[in-house]
């Protein structure tokens, strides 16, 4: 099996080839431009970028944060953005190192429970890529493109279909404790059992309502605010964006996003009032901070989840 450390140092450059590639479609998909063509350009003096100065991150330094033709600034965000992807990728090969090693441990191939992990790993990198880019995009331009929110609820339902396939029998079903069901098959047939939900239904229904449930909530609060307010107070692509979030996680990982998103809006907003650089109808990239929960949730959610019910007993 291949050292840890190989795992760490490949899923980086794999993240920083797809940071590099999000670069490319924060710049031009909030504007309705084609990701494909044309070739890369400076967004100063629109010369043609050429291959060695594209390379993630190291180019950025060789070139001092400078264009080699015009030699104006090349923004912070291109690096950093590269820098972002790649420790995402990094922080999940670890966990695909994990995986590995415990299918290899137990010696029967890949089991369902396996490949469900995986499964949701590939999500994990998906959910991360579209939202350091909607984070950044929100932030620069206050949009939060179909493109990604919309695209990502669909590739999240279909990652959860392929879930729900190698879930085992008896693997996430819902059961009805010290209850019967009766059911009558078309033969005539009695069975009673306790099973309410299947696996695969548990998975996807879950699912699903989950999106249902914190778009109805966002949108609840969105009419509320505007019932007092008599003016708009949040966009609906921060309702897409929460549902794609749920659309990955589930219900209670969003919650968990939501609230550190509000928190960090509110910090933020407190620290723009005191610094006298924002009034009370000042806009604020709220997408920015829902996405940057979402990250949250998505690393952490699970144990914060835990932490807190275990308060509660």
């Amino acid at each position: 099996m291949f050292p840890l450390f190989l795992f760490e140092v490949v899923g980086f450059l794999f993240g920083l080839i797809f940071g590099s590639f999000l670069n490319v479609c924060i710049s031009r998909v909030p504007q309705g431009g084609s990701i494909v063509h044309p070739r890369s350009r400076c967004p100063e003096c629109r010369a043609g970028i050429r291959w060695y100065d594209n390379v993630p991150v190291l180019s950025w330094i060789l070139l001092r944060g400078r264009c080699r033709d015009c030699r104006r600034g090349i923004p912070w965000r291109y690096p950093l953005v590269e820098l972002g992807v790649g420790l995402w990728f990094l922080a999940l090969a670890v966990k695909l190192k994990l995986f590995l090693d415990y299918a290899h441990n137990i010696d029967v191939g890949l089991p369902p429970s396996i490949t469900v992990g995986m499964l949701q790993l590939v999500g994990l990198a998906v959910l991360g890529f579209l939202l350091i880019g909607l984070m950044v995009m929100d932030w620069q331009t206050m949009l939060l493109p179909d493109a990604f929110t919309l695209s990502g609820i669909a590739i999240a339902l279909f990652l959860v279909c392929s879930q729900a396939i190698f879930l085992g029998p008896t693997e996430d079903q819902v059961v009805l404790s010290n209850h019967h069901i009766h059911l009558t098959s078309p033969g005539g047939v009695v069975d009673s059992g306790n099973v309410f939900l299947t696996g695969p239904e548990s998975l996807i229904f879950g699912r699903m309502a989950a999106i249902c449930g914190v778009a109805l909530l966002l949108l609840a609060v969105r009419g509320l605010y505007k019932a007092v307010r008599h003016r708009e107070g949040m966009g609906l692509g921060d309702v897409k964006l929460l549902a794609m979030i749920a659309a990955f996680l589930g219900f209670w990982p969003t919650v968990v996003a939501l609230f550190v998103g509000v928190l960090a809006a509110c910090a933020y907003s407190l620290l723009l009032l005191v610094r006298g650089r924002a009034g009370a109808t000042s806009k604020v990239a709220f997408g920015s901070f829902l996405a940057a929960g979402g990250l949250v949730a998505a690393q952490f959610g699970d144990r914060l989840i835990s932490t807190y019910a275990a308060l509660l007993r």
